[in-house]
């Protein structure tokens, strides 16, 4: 053992790592970026989730009663609606997660309070609903607060019944597993299409494509649509698995949800190639792969409840496609939803798909220059 010469070794990584810039930031800003978003972007308070009202007794005592409801700060009551059918519409699109229900004899159940029942147990016909969407976790556990919520004129008694639409024994795995095909997607797909195109640039394969007459949008859809099978492999084996294993239901249409997972691998691969131009080495690739899955699978609401975090982070999370494909895969699969009742999520999947592919490309075409 030479301690000069181990000296002289740890002076050379030194120096290494100093020249790699990428691997230096890679150092704090991994770091920095986990401390930010638990610290500041994860919440399990939830807070502020949307919902609508439906007050079918329209009095006094109704309107108080959802004003106190509202002045909890669980629900964000942005829809007043006037039939059941518009609530069931909100709910199947995904543009609120609760709604309040104020049925036409409330006043007749406030006056009546709790009654006794067989056995000397008591009952309670509550005079409050919260339809909650069960596909997501999160939003039924926010909601179960309000099941003890009492109402000042109720004589104290918990006041709201709570019923979970598409999920209603709470079955994690319901909720999980379509989540899954989105984190497992993205977590390879980006990964192994940045590797992949690294490794074919140090090799020098990339080169003698180069030489030939492939555009560059030819050069990269060639690259890449072979990973569009081996992403659609992969979902289908999650969606069987999950069948066989958990009873996971796809109460919409398989074909619309294959469509959409078709839109959310071409965006992965997009973000992949992408991340492949920046990159030297397939370290650097496998970093920036990392970089980007870690915010994904924090803020799309997948393991962290989407309305508990504050506003900057909700808009930060709608650049990212793993959130809409999180709703696209729990609309359709739990919801029973189409792609036009979720055409907003479409819309930005397909916006991020074309952006990074058209960053990509543009990339390309530098090289070639």
């Amino acid at each position: 053992m030479n301690l000069a010469r181990i000296i002289a070794i740890v002076r050379k990584e030194l120096r290494q790592l100093r020249r790699d810039r990428l691997t230096f930031a890679m150092i704090a800003g991994i770091p920095i970026l986990q401390l930010v978003l638990f610290g500041y972007a994860i919440n399990m308070d939830v807070r502020g989730l949307d919902a609508a009202v439906l007050d079918q007794a329209n009095t006094a005592h109704s309107r108080e009663a959802i004003a106190e409801l509202a002045s909890s700060q669980v629900l964000d009551l942005r829809y007043r609606l006037s039939t059941p059918q518009q609530l069931e519409h909100l709910l199947r699109q995904g543009r609120i997660s609760v709604a309040l229900v104020v049925p036409a004899d409330f006043e007749a159940r406030l006056q009546r309070g709790p009654t006794a029942g067989p056995r000397g147990a008591t009952l309670q016909r509550r005079p409050l609903q919260l339809l909650v969407d069960g596909s997501d976790q999160t939003v039924q556990a926010a909601a179960r607060q309000l099941a003890i919520y009492p109402l000042a004129n109720w004589r104290s008694a918990p006041a709201v019944e709570v019923v979970n639409f598409y999920n209603p024994e709470r079955v994690a795995a319901l909720n999980t597993v379509p989540g899954l095909i989105g984190v497992i997607l993205t977590m390879t797909l980006v990964m192994f299409t940045a590797i992949t195109l690294v490794r074919e640039r140090e090799r020098g394969n990339m080169e003698m494509l180069i030489a030939t007459p492939l555009s560059p949008w030819e050069l990269t859809i060639g690259k890449v649509l072979p990973f569009v099978g081996i992403g659609l492999i992969q979902m289908s084996l999650i969606l069987l698995l999950g069948k066989l294993l958990f009873a996971v239901p796809v109460r919409g249409s398989l074909l619309e949800l294959y469509l959409a997972s078709l839109l959310f691998i071409v965006a992965c691969l997009g973000l992949g190639v992408f991340l492949s131009t920046l990159a030297k080495s397939q370290f650097q690739a496998m970093q920036m792969a990392f970089f980007t899955f870690l915010p994904q699978i924090l803020l799309s609401g997948f393991m962290f409840p989407f309305a508990g975090m504050p506003r900057l982070a909700q808009h930060l999370a709608e650049l990212l496609p793993l959130t809409h494909y999180l709703r696209l895969s729990r609309g359709i699969m739990l919801r029973g939803a189409s792609l036009a009742d979720l055409w907003v999520e479409v819309l930005a999947l397909g916006v991020f798909a074309l952006l990074m592919f058209s960053l990509a490309v543009t990339r390309v075409h530098k090289r070639l220059d």
